[in-house]
């Protein structure tokens, strides 16, 4: 028997949405594992399942950064970066939407602004964005060439609240990551959590 996946929307208006990318709206983070598990196995590591959900939403660069401190690895970061995001392109036509996010982005398309904030490179969220056919949707793009900080820090979301033009309490913040839930409380903002798309799945599947 399926299961729905159910949002807990908090009971008040909003004047701004802002969404995170990958894993939110857009069903991507097992072909973003894939890619990484890949890349980094290749530079002589390897990146833990767990690990990857839970550093979700942190600016790639980062991550590889915290996998050379964490397993005292030494890989190059331009070098791993690169070779993650080309296996993550060559993928990307799997990429399927994340419907229940998506039909709340599609109801408040032209009726509130709306912004992506992510921790990806322009070129991957873009790429993500086309491929599901949304890209026009949304007013902002932030994404990690836009900010100094990435989440768990509140910048990544104060400044897609800049971009539309909307005061940060009057924003609201879809993210599946516990990094970017974190980062959605510190801007001061109401957030909307969005369980796995593979948590959902292995709840399909029992």
């Amino acid at each position: 028997m399926k299961s729905v996946m159910v949002l807990e929307i908090p009971a008040r208006s909003f004047d701004g949405y802002i969404f995170d990318c990958d894993g939110t709206i857009a069903d991507s983070m097992p072909i973003h594992f894939i890619a990484w598990t890949k890349a980094v196995k290749e530079m002589g590591g390897e990146i833990p399942e767990d690990l990857f959900y839970q550093w979700g939403g942190k600016p790639t660069a980062v991550i590889v950064e915290n996998l050379n401190e964490q397993f005292g690895y030494t890989m190059d970061v331009a070098e791993t970066v690169h070779r993650k995001e080309s296996y993550y392109l060559e993928q990307i036509a799997a990429v399927q939407p994340i419907k229940p996010v998506l039909d709340i982005a599609k109801s408040m398309h032209g009726v509130k602004p709306m912004a992506i904030a992510s921790g990806g490179h322009r070129l991957l969220v873009e790429a993500t964005l086309n491929a599901l056919g949304i890209l026009e949707m949304f007013d902002a793009i932030v994404c990690s060439e836009d900010y100094s900080r990435g989440k768990p820090f509140p910048d990544p979301f104060l400044e897609a609240a800049r971009r539309i033009q909307v005061e940060a309490s009057a924003c609201v913040v879809f993210e599946d990551s516990p990094t970017g839930i974190t980062a959605a409380k510190a801007a001061g903002m109401d957030y909307v959590w969005v369980p796995s798309a593979e948590m959902h799945r292995s709840h399909q599947a029992s």
